[in-house]
């Protein structure tokens, strides 16, 4: 699909309104918690709660690849003006739980079991909920809503494979779905874990479009790369090993999607291209916007955006 039928496919966010704007500017400090919830006897999530005075619901937001909850710090901060807001660590990521391989597959099928459990555990009301999953969250996801269609009011995804669609994706992605190149590949990304870590919110933006992380996000994502012989190249590459029958599973039973679903979509996302996520918005009959001048990350380059996103979904 060439970029003209992108841009007459897919409708363009509108700009955030000014609620969102009064509350970027000035903000009220909130209640925020870190800490561990217990999974099971394998897992251990560190999480994010922030909450508001007089929540009007609760929005959870889940992380990318190589991401960790401190992302979403900015996002949650702004929210709970209205929102309870909650952010856990993926295992494999951030500070949390990093089992074996014989203990845990890191499959997306595996992570929706998580969400799952964290949503129960943590004691959301999924009538209330909006989740806001990007990159590798996304999928686990959607496939939970398959199985559970009430988990959430709506779901929020982008930026993201929910198809086996090679074409639509970068290579060094496409080499991670299976041997001889999956392993070589996870080895390059361990060995260049810092270039990662510092360009790959870049990529794809022109120089006035790049945007530097916050220190504290570069910080605990450098310090979380590696905990208990397990690196987040690692999880990474686990779960690229299990993508293509979780990918599959999804496109054969869309017809069971019953969940809300709106798609967002950075315009310059190299990594997957926005035709994927129009091709998955039309298969499932939503709404897809396609941001301009946004890459791979559009919660880190258009904080504001994605807060819009949020309060467009409990309207």
């Amino acid at each position: 699909m060439s970029k003209d039928k992108t841009a007459n496919a897919a409708s363009v966010a509108a700009t955030p309104s000014s609620h969102t704007a009064e509350a970027f500017a000035s903000t009220q400090a909130a209640q925020d918690t870190v800490d561990f919830i217990e999974i099971d006897e394998v897992l251990t999530l560190r999480r994010m709660i922030v909450r508001a005075p007089a929540p009007k619901g609760p929005a959870l937001f889940l992380h990318g690849f190589p991401e960790t909850l401190t992302v979403w710090k900015e996002i949650a901060t702004t929210l709970a003006h209205d929102y309870d807001v909650h952010a856990f660590d993926w295992p494999g990521y951030g500070q949390s739980s990093r089992p074996d391989l014989d203990r845990f597959s890191y499959a997306p099928r595996a992570y929706a079991r998580v969400l799952k459990a964290y949503i129960e555990r943590a004691g959301i009301d999924g009538s209330k909920l909006v989740i806001y999953a990007t990159d590798i969250a996304a999928l686990p996801a959607l496939l939970l809503a398959l199985e559970e269609p009430k988990i959430a009011r709506q779901i929020i995804v982008g930026d993201f494979a929910p198809f086996d669609r090679p074409q639509y994706m970068w290579e060094n992605l496409q080499n991670l779905k299976a041997e001889p190149t999956a392993s070589p590949t996870r080895t390059y990304m361990n060995k260049t874990s810092d270039e990662i870590l510092q360009n790959v919110h870049r990529r794809g933006l022109s120089s006035a479009e790049q945007f530097d992380l916050p220190i504290e996000v570069q910080q605990d994502m450098s310090h979380s790369w590696s905990l208990d012989g397990v690196t987040s190249a690692d999880a990474f590459a686990h779960y690229y090993a299990n993508f293509t029958r979780d990918q599959h599973h999804l496109e054969a039973n869309l017809d069971r999607l019953k969940t809300p679903v709106k798609v967002i979509w950075g315009e310059k996302d190299i990594y997957i291209s926005s035709e994927m996520g129009i091709e998955f918005a039309g298969k499932i009959g939503a709404k897809v916007d396609v941001l301009p001048g946004i890459g791979h990350f559009p919660h880190l380059q258009n904080p504001k955006q994605t807060v819009e996103e949020i309060y467009a979904s409990f309207r």
